[in-house]
């Protein structure tokens, strides 16, 4: 038996009283989430693709709106692991903006005689920035398209779109709206959304690989459980998480999940593999866990390899762990004292939503070796699982 499914076998009372109703359950079901998910977007596939035909993602390349993916904290982390592949698939520029940033900066943002097409994704679907922006985007700029992924059927970002022709509204499955204060399950499900999005029009080519991940998620949920638990055990006060491409997403978010399921004791960063000599480097020491997410890609794999004989040569952090394909293992495993072997090849565009359930178990084991309730992990009210109301400008 593993520790997770020990977690999720416990007794309800037991579950309760250690604010573990909800965490293990969320981060356990992804892979079947994946497929779920899947099968709604097969629902409304046909809506979706006249959408975004209509706002003129088909049209020639050069009259093609630009796309900006709009989240906020994890939401814009989804956004981030899905710029890549939806400018493959698309043939759009695509950028990913925060609605943190694109609230207070909204005219800088924007190109007079330009298209655009919004691809909002929030959890919730209420939370002050994104409703804020979508208010503001649909009363100032009526031309600009919209797509907004939740999670929440009743979602203020949801209920702003109806009757709006150039707003389309996609909603996830209420199993993967999380309850638990950190998003893991919703994360990974938007992102497979995205995916979706990406792949309207070639959706048969897609399915192999979601199935693919969805394979390799459930081998990996035995497999990183033990090295997330034992990782915990060691007690360190600092983490370091490296990606490139697409996986720098899954080193924001797994910082971001350590760090909220911890209410900070375990202190986190995140920085690309070349980017970490670039000075954030400095910020490494003796009590500082690595964890490298390595590319499928073995020209870019080399990178992280080099890195991670440095991190080892100059004798910096005390633990370096890679998350990496199986293929990679004899290779890059020499260079770390862990190496958590992935059994998938896709490309590293499709790797976020699977990657990303090592930090998860990881800021799970974290936070229970702290003393923490990882469903509620800031006893002082500090952060919310949805964020608070504040003041509008």
């Amino acid at each position: 038996m593993t520790a997770l499914s020990s977690f999720i076998d416990l007794p309800t009372e037991q579950k309760q009283a250690r604010g573990l109703v909800f965490t293990p359950a969320e981060i356990a079901q992804q892979p079947d989430t994946w497929l779920m998910t899947l099968r709604i977007f097969e629902q409304h596939r046909e809506r979706i693709a006249a959408f975004l035909e209509a706002v003129g993602v088909r049209d020639s390349v050069e009259q093609r709106p630009t796309v900006m993916l709009i989240g906020a904290g994890t939401s814009d982390y989804v956004a981030q692991a899905l710029t890549f592949v939806l400018r493959q698939q698309w043939g759009c520029e695509v950028m990913a903006v925060a609605s943190t940033d694109l609230l207070p900066n909204m005219e800088a943002y924007l190109v007079p005689g330009r298209r655009y097409l919004w691809i909002s994704f929030s959890r919730s679907g209420d939370s002050p920035e994104g409703v804020a922006v979508l208010e503001r985007a649909l009363s100032l700029y009526p031309s600009v398209a919209h797509v907004v992924v939740t999670c929440n059927a009743k979602a203020r970002m949801a209920e702003l779109c109806e009757g709006v022709e150039r707003a389309c509204v996609v909603v996830l499955d209420d199993a993967v709206n999380d309850r638990s204060l950190a998003m893991t399950s919703s994360f990974t499900n938007m992102i497979v959304m995205g995916q979706c999005l990406a792949h309207v029009w070639s959706l048969d080519e897609y399915k192999p690989v979601l199935h693919e991940l969805a394979d390799a998620g459930r081998k990996l949920l035995l497999s990183a459980s033990k090295v997330a638990e034992s990782a915990a055990a060691g007690g360190f006060g600092r983490i370091c998480f490296i990606g490139g491409g697409a996986l720098i997403s899954v080193a924001k978010e797994s910082a971001l999940k350590v760090l909220e399921m911890t209410a900070g004791q375990v202190k986190t960063m995140s920085e690309t593999v070349l980017g970490l000599r670039h000075g954030p480097m400095a910020a490494l020491d003796a009590g500082t866990l690595f964890v490298c997410f390595v590319s499928t890609d073995p020209r870019q794999a080399q990178y992280a390899k080099d890195l991670l004989q440095e991190i080892g040569a100059k004798q910096v952090v005390a633990e370096r762990v890679a998350v990496g394909p199986r293929a990679l293992e004899a290779e890059v495993a020499p260079q770390c004292e862990r190496y958590l072997a992935l059994e998938v090849g896709v490309a590293d565009v499709y790797r976020p939503a699977l990657d990303v359930i090592f930090g998860q178990l990881l800021g799970l084991y974290c936070s229970v070796a702290h003393g923490m309730q990882p469903d509620s992990p800031s006893p002082g009210g500090v952060i919310h699982r949805v964020v608070q109301k504040f003041r509008i400008y």
